[in-house]
C-alpha cells in the first residue's frame, strides 16, 4: 500500500518505509528527525516541470499528464518503488508541498496504484 504524507507531520510507525519524493530537501527539517528511509530525488518531477507547475491547482491536470510521461520514462525507479512496497507492505511517499491534494506525491501514488 502506498500512502502520502507531508514531511512536516510527525512520523508514525504506521508510515512503514518512508521515501522522500522531493527533488530538494525541505526547508527547516532536520534529516535526523525526518525519519526518511530513502530520498529518491530522481523520481521527482523535472526542475522545468516543477517550476512550471508551481503548485497552481489550475495547472494540476496538465501537470499530471506531463509527470506521467516523465514517470513512464523512469521504469527502473518505479519498479524500485513497487519492489519496496512488496518488501515493506506500506510505503509512505513523503513530500513538502503545502497543498496536500495537488502535489507530485499524490500524482506518483496514482501512477503506482494503476501499475498494481
Amino acid at each position: 500500500m502506498f500512502k502520502v504524507k507531508r514531511i512536516y507531520e510527525v512520523p508514525q510507525a504506521s508510515d512503514g518505509y518512508r521515501i522522500l519524493v522531493d527533488r530538494i530537501w525541505p526547508r527547516g527539517v532536520a534529516k535526523d528527525k525526518a525519519r526518511i528511509d530513502l530520498w529518491l530525488r530522481e523520481i521527482a518531477p523535472s526542475n522545468a516541470l516543477r517550476k512550471w507547475f508551481g503548485h497552481d491547482p489550475e495547472r494540476w491536470a496538465e501537470f499530471q499528464k506531463c509527470y506521467l510521461k516523465e514517470l513512464q520514462g523512469a521504469a527502473e525507479l518505479t519498479k524500485q518503488l513497487q519492489d519496496l512496497n512488496k518488501a515493506h507492505g506500506t510505503v509512505t511517499l513523503v513530500f513538502s508541498a503545502r497543498d496536500e491534494v495537488h502535489n507530485q506525491a499524490v500524482a506518483l501514488r496514482a501512477f503506482l496504484d494503476t501499475r498494481g
